[in-house]
């Protein structure tokens, strides 16, 4: 089953059910989805979003809540910051499990072997195998250092 046809499933269940908060974030990964299909249309007339677009949509979403949690965090806003968590939890259900440390490092190395990297500058070779093979799966912002260190 595709990404689209899961979460128009989850749409229907959460309206069926009469979850409310489920349904406002089911219905936000919708538009986003939308948003990028009315990009591609102008862009290159038909491409159709796939499901890797989708996970990287989620993924971006995922972090945008992490970081508005943090501020709301800082700022005192216990309620706001809970609010973000839920839908973090909503988002994270159509992601694939995520990599504990040790995958993550596993991967690194790995990728970094297939790149047949050995320097610095081969850095986007193997932040592009990683992408490529593992998005959804692992934070790529802190995965970046990891692989500088590995590389320097």
């Amino acid at each position: 089953m595709d990404m689209r046809t899961r979460i128009a499933a989850g749409l229907k269940d959460a309206m069926k059910n009469k979850e409310a908060d489920r349904l406002s974030t089911l219905r936000l990964i919708n538009a986003a989805i939308k948003d990028m299909d009315i990009a591609r249309r102008a862009e290159d007339g038909d491409t159709a979003v796939t499901d890797d677009d989708v996970l990287q949509i989620l993924g971006r979403m995922v972090k945008q809540r992490k970081e508005s949690a943090r501020a709301y965090d800082e700022g005192g806003r216990i309620d706001l910051a809970e609010r973000e968590r839920a839908e973090i939890e909503v988002i994270e259900e159509f992601l694939p499990k995520q990599l504990n440390d040790a995958e993550v490092a596993k991967a690194i190395d790995t990728a970094i072997a297939q790149a047949g990297a050995s320097s610095i500058r081969d850095m986007g070779k193997v932040m592009a195998a990683l992408k490529a093979k593992y998005t959804g799966q692992m934070d790529f912002g802190s995965v970046g250092p990891m692989v500088k260190d590995r590389l320097g």
